[in-house]
């Protein structure tokens, strides 16, 4: 059974440094039946990186509890989005003009408008998915006037086995240069960093529910 301390444990972490994060509790390949107990604690914000998972464990769910607000924190395919667009209300790695002009194209169809971060490759990692950092500028400039789109902010995940300060104020730096006011950076092991660096939305999933099995 889900053991609630750990999230309360963190919920008071990021309360004592900011009143502004927003805690994401990654649910990714966990059961509905195990998330339940922080479902009913009241938590809202709840991260899946598959669309098929989402569709399945949370479809009922949203009948039930519509205050409940689910993020895409995964790679979006094409093929996919117009599932996407129907149960998440953020995406979070929005990164190709393509996936772009899809979720456009489906806003205009419907009176639904979801909230977007744009994910960029702070690092320049080949094996990572994102906008390169110098495209950036002109990337969040086509989505948020020619599209329409309703970019809230940048995402970033930065390289593992390093210092993720300097990543974290590099994604801020971006931000405030496109005038975009939230950040969606800190995970399990280094949310407190990316509070301090001014994270407003913390994707947080084995602190609170414990490992994964897959």
């Amino acid at each position: 059974m889900f053991n609630l301390s750990n999230y309360l444990l963190i919920k008071n972490a990021v309360s004592s440094i900011s009143n502004k994060a927003t805690i994401i509790a990654v649910s990714k390949s966990f059961p509905i039946d195990y998330i339940r107990t922080l479902i009913n604690h009241g938590h809202n914000h709840f991260g899946e990186n598959k669309v098929q998972e989402a569709q399945s464990k949370w479809t009922d769910v949203l009948k039930e509890k519509s205050n409940i607000k689910l993020h895409m924190i995964g790679k979006l395919q094409s093929n996919k989005a117009k599932d996407a667009f129907k149960i998440f209300d953020y995406i979070h790695t929005l990164d190709n003009q393509k996936i772009a002009q899809i979720l456009s194209n489906l806003e205009s169809d419907s009176d639904k408008k979801l909230k977007y971060f744009i994910q960029v490759n702070i690092a320049a990692e080949e094996q990572k998915t994102g906008i390169d950092p110098n495209l950036a500028d002109d990337f969040i400039k086509y989505c948020r006037f020619d599209l329409g789109l309703n970019i809230i902010g940048l995402m970033c995940l930065p390289p593992v086995n390093t210092n993720p300060i300097f990543y974290f104020k590099k994604l801020k730096d971006l931000a405030n240069e496109n005038n975009l006011l939230e950040l969606s950076m800190g995970m399990t092991n280094d949310y407190i960093d990316a509070i301090k660096n001014g994270s407003t939305y913390l994707r947080i999933g084995s602190g609170i529910f414990g490992s994964r099995s897959n």
